[in-house]
C-alpha cells in the first residue's frame, strides 16, 4: 500500500548577492531582484521511514542538511548549505535569503541525512553525490526558475526521495569476535543526477559499518544506494569482519529487488549455517512488501 507523507510549511527564502563574471549572456546583473522560494512539500510517497501523514522539517531529523544552488547555464551562481547541527549557519533551519540578477536559472534543492565524517558535493544539476564511504537519506529536485521582473519572484518546489534504502537483520546471534560488518552491492552508486534522481554510476561499491544490534545479539544494520533505474535487482554481499578486517563470515544474496523510496529488508542466519534449505529473506517497503529468505 502506497503510503504519502508531506512535510509542509518548510520555507526556504533566498537572498545572497550574485556575481556575473561567469553568467550566461542572457542574465543582467545590473538589477537584483529578490527571490524566495519555499519548499512546500517533501513527498516521501511511500511506506518505511514513517508513518505519519506529515511533519514538519522541525521534527523530521532524518533530514539534517540542506543544500541550495541556482545555475546560469553551466555556471554556478548561487550555493549555499545549511547544516541542522550549526545553527551558525541559519537563523531558521529551512529558511535562506538571496537575490539574483535577471536571468535564466536551474534551481536545485537537495535535503538529505548527515553524519560526522560525510562529505556530500554538488557540482552540477545533473551530478551529485556522497565522495565519503557511505551514502544517505536524499531529497531532492531541480527546477527552472525565470527572473524577469524587479519585483521579485516567489517560488514553491516539493522534494522526492531518490534513494533506496537497505536494511540487513540476522535472525541468529552475532559470532564472538566481529567487529565490522561489510555489505557490498553488486550494482547502483553513491552519486546521482538530481535532475533525474537516478545513479551516475552503476559499478555498485562497498560500506563498512559497525555490526549494529537491536537486542544486543542480533544484527541490524542500514545502508542506502542510488539507483541505476527506478527499480533495480542486483547481488548483496554481506561479509562479517573482525578488529583487523579479516573475514569470519561470508553471505551473498542474489538477485534482492530494490526500488527508490522503498526499503528493502534482507533476513536470515549470517553467523550459523542455515538448519534447512531456507534462503535468506527479503522485505521491502514504502511501497508493497517482498520477502526472500536465505
Amino acid at each position: 500500500m502506497i503510503k504519502k507523507f508531506f512535510f509542509a510549511g518548510i520555507a526556504l527564502f533566498f537572498a545572497v548577492a550574485c556575481s556575473n563574471k561567469d553568467m550566461d549572456d542572457n542574465n543582467n546583473s545590473d538589477q537584483l531582484v529578490p527571490v524566495r522560494v519555499r519548499v512546500s512539500d517533501i513527498a516521501i510517497g511511500q511506506s518505511g521511514f514513517d508513518t505519519r501523514a506529515s511533519q514538519a522539517l522541525a521534527d523530521y531529523t532524518g533530514i539534517k542538511a540542506i543544500t541550495l544552488a541556482f545555475y546560469a547555464g553551466d555556471t554556478e551562481v548561487l550555493k549555499t548549505t545549511q547544516l541542522r547541527s550549526d545553527g551558525s549557519t541559519y537563523t531558521t533551519f529551512g529558511e535562506f535569503s538571496c537575490s539574483l540578477p535577471i536571468g535564466a536559472y536551474k534551481m536545485v534543492v537537495v535535503a538529505r541525512g548527515m553524519s560526522d565524517g560525510d562529505v556530500f558535493v554538488l557540482t552540477s544539476p545533473t551530478e551529485a553525490g556522497y565522495t565519503s564511504e557511505r551514502a544517505r537519506e536524499t531529497f531532492c529536485t531541480t527546477q527552472d526558475v525565470s527572473v524577469t521582473s524587479t519585483a521579485g519572484l516567489d517560488l514553491s518546489v516539493t522534494l522526492n526521495r531518490v534513494i533506496a534504502k537497505l536494511v540487513v537483520v540476522s535472525t541468529d546471534a552475532i559470532s564472538a569476535g566481529v567487529a565490522q560488518m561489510k555489505t557490498t552491492y553488486a550494482a547502483g552508486g553513491k552519486s546521482f543526477s538530481p535532475a533525474t534522481g537516478l545513479a551516475i554510476s552503476n559499478t555498485g561499491f562497498a560500506v563498512t559499518t559497525s555490526a549494529g544490534t537491536t537486542d544486543g545479539t542480533h544484527l541490524n544494520i542500514s545502508t542506502y544506494t542510488f539507483l541505476a533505474t527506478d527499480e533495480q535487482t542486483m547481488d548483496i554481499t554481506i561479509q562479517a569482519l573482525d578488529g583487523s578486517s579479516n573475514v569470519l563470515f561470508t553471505k551473498v544474496v542474489e538477485d534482492v529487488p530494490l526500488k527508490r523510496n522503498r526499503v528493502t529488508t534482507l533476513s536470515g542466519a549470517i553467523f550459523t549455517a542455515p538448519t534447512s534449505d531456507a534462503a535468506f529473506q527479503v522485505e521491502t517497503s514504502w511501497l508493497d512488501g517482498n520477502s526472500v529468505d536465505f
